[in-house]
């Protein structure tokens, strides 16, 4: 096995797999990332174990599931309890003593302190600025210069694009895929919207879209506008390694944090739910001279076995406590599969969990639904891929096997890690307070 000299994490946040065309997109949206898909290899059911952003984020550099490296929420608790434990491994930190030049351009060290560990750059370009915000024109002004300076060391480089991430604004070229008359009011798909929080959190996003737009198919454009906005700026960072001439020698890896919810379900434009929409996540990889191109890995893979993958690529000790395993071998042809279900968490708006096989997901709710879902969610996923029929009363028997096969997992995982009490419950949910309160006030229209 040849190994490789550099790597490239690309981060794409809040992008869904099922929008990308080398997941079976039916529009044009990534022909970049399309490009690089087609030069290794595409991971067709990588699920996040915990979302949003910043859990999903420490899962990838820690290697472990957020019942132990201690995070499970967007935000802390009040005491502290959503906070990396001391000790846990972070494989940036293990390729820096291994002699990488190691670099971070991502805002999230804004926000954790934990996000620096083993970064000897740390770029945060993400202020917003006057007209493009978030943009990869931004990031690339810092990432483009620096990988021209520095491609001749043996470099990781981490990149995070923000560009799907809501609010959908894409640049004007990219407003191109939707058709009809937005305002017509036979498409008002929107209408639930005003029973939410967030129609006041959309409020000054939605007043920048055309007066009147009623039909939530037009933000979806937006959304899928704006996964070419990130291609666009993906494909930059590509050409320029190209031109370095390191594209051979580097490992290429790009996936997402998590997914994105955009009508079903009660959801709006948001990454919450335990629905595939927002759990399912492209990971692609191109490792020239190893992963055959065109590879198509249909295995149960997570964000846990990223850090554990990387560090075997380059012959680095996997620490024994990350919980991942490396995909080398389903990257490079074995057909034994790591795992036959995973598990998914979510404590922000919602708190749940999920335990998904090759047929079925069950959903299961520790507090309310502010959406009104029930406490039990059970889909068939062979004939029902969008999760819109919940057979948990007629097939009791099946949720009961997999509540207590999810269960079980939970169990263990406390267990291992000293927990009496399941944090996903006791934590509470973060960004829904804000949910809540709203409704307690009255459900003002002004935030």
């Amino acid at each position: 096995m040849t190994e490789p000299r550099n790597i490239l994490l690309v981060f794409v946040d809040s992008l869904r797999a099922d929008h990308l065309g080398c997941y079976g997109y039916h529009r044009p949206t990534s022909p970049n990332i399309d490009r690089l898909a087609s030069e290794g290899a595409v991971c067709e059911r990588f699920f996040a174990p915990a979302v949003p952003t910043q859990p999903s984020f420490t899962t990838v550099y820690t290697g472990q599931h957020s019942l132990t490296h201690g995070v499970v929420s967007h935000k802390g608790g009040a005491q502290g309890d959503n906070d990396l434990k001391p000790g846990t491994p972070w494989f940036p930190a293990l390729l820096r003593q291994a002699g990488f030049l190691t670099a971070s351009f991502d805002c999230l060290p804004r926000y954790k302190s934990w996000f620096v560990h083993g970064f000897e750059f740390l770029v945060d370009s993400t202020f917003p600025g006057p007209d493009d915000g978030y943009s990869c024109e931004r990031l690339n002004t810092r990432v483009l210069p620096w990988l021209r300076t520095h491609c001749d060391e043996r470099f990781f480089a981490a990149i995070h694009y923000w560009d799907p991430h809501t609010p959908y604004l894409p640049p004007e070229r990219f407003r191109c895929f939707y058709e009809g008359d937005p305002t017509d009011p036979s498409r008002n798909t929107l209408a639930p919207l005003a029973d939410q929080y967030f129609s006041v959190m959309w409020r000054k996003w939605f007043e920048k879209l055309p007066p009147g737009m009623c039909d939530a198919e037009y933000v979806v454009a937006l959304y899928d506008g704006e996964i070419c906005h990130a291609d666009e700026g993906v494909g930059q960072v590509l050409q320029t390694l190209q031109e370095c001439g390191h594209a051979e020698d580097t490992l290429v890896i790009l996936l997402s944090d998590h997914g994105e919810m955009h009508y079903r379900h009660d959801i709006f434009f948001d990454h919450h739910g335990l629905y595939d929409g927002n759990i399912r996540c492209p990971l692609i990889v191109r490792w020239p001279g190893v992963v055959e191109p065109g590879t198509r890995v249909t295995d149960f893979a997570q964000h846990v076995d990223v850090a554990p993958t990387i560090l075997s690529a380059f012959d680095l000790d996997v620490p024994p406590a990350m919980e991942g395993q490396s995909l080398v071998p389903l990257l490079t042809g074995s057909h034994t599969p790591l795992r036959d279900f995973i598990t998914s968490q979510e404590c922000t708006w919602q708190a749940k969990w999920a335990i998904r096989d090759d047929t079925h997901k069950l959903i299961l709710a520790r507090l309310p639904d502010l959406h009104g879902n029930p406490t039990r969610e059970l889909y068939d996923l062979r004939t029902d891929p969008d999760e819109l029929h919940n057979l948990a009363d007629q097939q009791p028997d099946l949720a009961r096997t997999l509540e207590e096969r999810l269960e079980a997992w939970i169990a263990a995982g406390m267990a291992k890690n000293g927990l009496t009490e399941d944090p996903v419950a006791t934590h509470g949910i973060s960004l829904g307070k804000a949910w809540e309160e709203w409704i307690a006030k009255g459900r003002p229209r002004e935030g």
